[in-house]
């Protein structure tokens, strides 16, 4: 079985008195389509990607975030890794066991889906969302539960 190891993030920012944090609407065939009232709702995750040859799994989450939201942040603290198996949906098929390290990161700069062209191939747009309705609106378990554990770490850390 093949192995990947990712990296991604959980990117807040306040909002008056609550969370806000980032999210993506992944690029898919059916998402570049038009959009027809009967289609099912938009896949949200967490941005996320492949660990570079030589690159620390915090600073792909970093750079990630930044390719895939048009934002900068600073890692606050690792939340978790998670794992699962999937099946490639292109080229050979292969069944993929995956491990991503999620870090809990603040917002310092940028213009969220300020997004290159050529990662419009991966993203098709990055909003921000109520931090609390991450775990109801993420469309991956594994990622709903991040979200959990980010949120128990800025209600037991209120110096963030």
């Amino acid at each position: 079985m093949v192995r990947e190891i990712s990296a991604g993030g959980v990117v807040v920012r306040q909002a008056g008195e609550s969370w806000e944090m980032a999210v993506i609407e992944p690029q898919t065939e059916n998402s570049a389509r038009p959009a027809r009232k009967t289609s099912k709702k938009a896949v949200l995750a967490l941005p996320k990607g492949l660990v570079d040859p030589g690159e620390k799994p915090e600073e792909t989450a970093l750079r990630e975030v930044r390719e895939e939201t048009g934002l900068v942040a600073t890692t606050i603290a690792k939340l978790a890794d998670i794992k699962y198996v999937y099946v490639r949906s292109w080229g050979d098929q292969q069944r993929v066991f995956k491990i991503v390290s999620f870090y809990l990161l603040r917002y310092e700069s940028g213009e969220i889906d300020d997004v290159s062209r050529e990662m419009r191939i991966e993203v098709r747009r990055a909003l921000w969302i109520p931090l609390e309705e991450g775990p109801r609106k993420l469309s991956y378990r594994g990622e709903r539960d991040v979200v959990r554990r980010a949120q128990q770490y800025l209600k037991s850390h209120s110096e963030v």
